[in-house]
Formats: C-alpha cells, sequence, structure tokens
C-alpha cells in the first residue's frame, strides 16, 4: 500500500502550493509550514503557461512564478527540499505538456528521485494516461485520477479502478478557488465517488475555503480535503510562515 493512500485516512487535510512562489526558497517555507499546521499531505502544483484546471489565484501564482525562473527541472527541487524535512507525502499536480516534452518514464524517474509520492495530471484523460501509469508503477508512485460532478457513474467506476492513492472528486464544474457552496450535489458526488471507489480514499478539492467547508465535506464522508486558492491568497497578501502555519491548523 502506498504512503499516499494510508496519508488519507479518516479527516485527511491536504494542502496545495504553488512551486517557486513566491520563490523557490519561499514555497519550500510554505510547504513545512502548513505540515507544521497539520496537513497531512502536500500537494506541488507544478506552474505552467496555460493552466486550464486552475482559477485567477493559482494563475497568478504560477505567472509569478514563472516569470522567476521556475520550471519543471526546479520543481522537482522543491520537492525534494521539502522532503529532506518531512515524511508528510508529496504529491506532484502537473499538466501533460511538460511530462511529455520530458518524457513519461523520464520524468517520473525524476519525480522519485525528487521523493514525490504521486501526480496528479488534470488534463490527461484516463483513455490516453496507460503510458504513464505503467510508468508511475514502475518507480511506485501513484497516479491520481480525477471526477466530477458531471462523470457518469459507469465512468466514474472505470477512472477509480485505474486511480491509484486516491480518487480525486472536483466539488464542482469550472477552475479552482472561488468559495462553493457544498451542497446536495457535492453530497451525491461523494458518496457516488465512495461506491466507486471500493477501499480506495476519495479526496475533495476545488473551492474549499472554510473550515466549516470541511468539516461539512468530511460529514459527507470525504476521506481527505484539499485547500489551494484560500492558502496561497494568504501567501499572496503576505501572510508570514507562522499566519500559514495558524491557516492550516485552523482548518483541522
Amino acid at each position: 500500500m502506498s504512503q499516499l493512500r494510508d496519508a488519507f485516512r479518516s479527516e485527511t487535510l491536504a494542502c496545495y502550493l504553488t512551486a517557486g512562489f513566491p520563490s523557490l526558497e519561499e514555497s519550500v517555507e510554505v510547504a513545512l509550514a502548513c505540515v507544521r499546521g497539520g496537513a497531512d499531505v502536500i500537494e506541488i502544483g507544478v506552474p505552467f503557461t496555460d493552466p486550464v484546471a486552475d482559477g485567477p489565484v493559482i494563475q497568478r501564482t504560477s505567472r509569478h512564478a514563472l516569470e522567476n525562473g521556475m520550471t519543471p527541472a526546479r520543481a522537482f527541487e522543491v520537492a525534494a527540499r521539502v522532503r529532506e524535512r518531512t515524511e508528510v507525502p508529496i504529491v506532484l499536480m502537473g499538466y501533460y505538456n511538460p511530462i511529455f516534452k520530458r518524457g513519461e518514464e523520464a520524468y517520473v524517474e525524476l519525480a522519485k528521485e525528487a521523493g514525490v509520492d504521486g501526480l496528479i495530471v488534470p488534463d490527461l484523460p484516463v483513455e490516453e494516461s496507460s503510458g504513464l501509469e505503467a510508468a508511475c508503477r514502475s518507480f511506485h508512485l501513484d497516479l491520481v485520477q480525477l471526477v466530477s460532478v458531471t462523470t457518469p457513474p459507469q465512468r466514474m467506476a472505470a477512472i477509480a479502478r485505474r486511480s491509484s492513492g486516491f480518487l480525486y472528486a472536483v466539488s464542482g464544474l469550472g477552475t479552482t478557488g472561488g468559495s462553493r457552496e457544498m451542497g446536495p450535489s457535492v453530497r451525491a458526488l461523494i458518496k457516488e465517488a465512495k461506491r466507486a471507489a471500493g477501499t480506495l480514499p476519495v479526496g475533495v478539492g476545488f473551492g474549499v475555503t472554510s473550515r466549516e467547508q470541511v468539516r461539512t465535506l468530511h460529514d459527507y464522508g470525504a476521506d481527505g480535503v484539499i485547500v489551494g486558492s484560500a492558502l496561497l491568497q494568504r501567501v499572496a497578501s503576505g501572510a508570514s510562515a507562522k499566519e500559514v502555519e495558524a491557516f492550516v491548523s485552523s482548518m483541522r
């Protein structure tokens, strides 16, 4: 069983940060502040010029990081430096183009060397992910697949069978960020995702901004909750490491 899957126990909190925002060194410190605040999993976003799944906050942080010279190779450096100082599982969230350019096996090997536990590739359809899945299996990394409120039950079951580590349930339509109503549609999504996933944990993300939403999602049956834009908005506003730690602690 993977460390990532083990980490998604009851009431898991995963925190997303952008590699290289505000700087390489500071993004490492943000990750470590999240761990001190109680994060069970760290998700590191690899900046990309066309982040189709990301909302305004993550778009801005990615653009800032790219302008400061962040690259996929340097994102591996961020992961490696975080890994040196914590055993918390690390997931890289990145788009497929840089993976394709590097080569799937070479990319996965570099991720493994950096201490990464899994990958999330939001723009790679499950039907086209067999090569990356094989590379991840070779290096004992998880490849996390995504489902949403619009995923039909039969397709959700097929996606869940191809996911490892956990199944990522997207709480609503559109991109990351904002504050979503975690109402009946999300409750139904989690129920269907749990049915499809079987023993595989289900994590919910996109639009989680408050402790109340975290509590609601856990009450709905989610094994884990991913917080990203709300955290990065605080970092962008100049929050100190102590303030980041306090915010993460408040979301527990």
